[in-house]
């Protein structure tokens, strides 16, 4: 499987200490499978931290969810209830239960995957925390959201488990 990382900059090794915390599903190694997904967020990262922008990508073997030797929390393609509770935890600067399942501040999952939580879902999320909407409400403004795909990485386990391949400029 490919998979692609948009940036300012080409990886050629991955440096989880780089990585920012309070991400979606907390601080590691954040892939796509959708080139054009990596394109848009590679122009993105450019406009705002200069460079160019850059797909780096990855391989990663078909099968690396049978690995036993992993912890891998999958929420497969659609925004659920336990998504939403568990994208805003990582988020939450404030949030401190780590050892709660609905938390990855301690990378107790190697590997995340799941929809991403797009600029107007982290709207919704901080109307919820700062009680302008409820749950249900919440709920049902992702229903409509068309979301893509992320997966992200937390452990130097995981980490090695990513070949290196060739690199496109956008």
């Amino acid at each position: 499987m490919r998979l692609f990382h948009g940036s300012n900059v080409l990886i050629d090794s991955i440096n989880l200490a780089m990585c920012r915390p309070y991400k979606d599903f907390g601080r590691g190694f954040y892939l796509t499978d959708l080139e054009e997904q990596a394109e848009k967020m590679a122009v993105r990262v450019s406009r705002i931290y200069g460079g160019t922008p850059v797909v780096n990508s990855f391989e990663i073997d078909d099968d690396f969810r049978k690995n036993s030797d992993l912890q891998i929390k999958d929420f497969g393609e659609q925004t659920t209830e336990e998504w939403a509770k568990f994208v805003m935890n990582n988020r939450s600067r404030v949030y401190t239960d780590e050892k709660n399942i609905l938390c990855n501040k301690d990378n107790k999952y190697d590997i995340v995957i799941g929809p991403v939580a797009d600029d107007n879902m982290a709207l919704l999320f901080r109307q919820y925390e700062n009680e302008i909407i409820d749950f249900a409400t919440l709920l049902r403004g992702m229903i409509y959201k068309k979301t893509s795909s992320q997966y992200s990485f937390h452990t130097e386990k995981s980490i090695m488990l990513l070949r290196k391949v060739v690199d496109k400029n956008v």
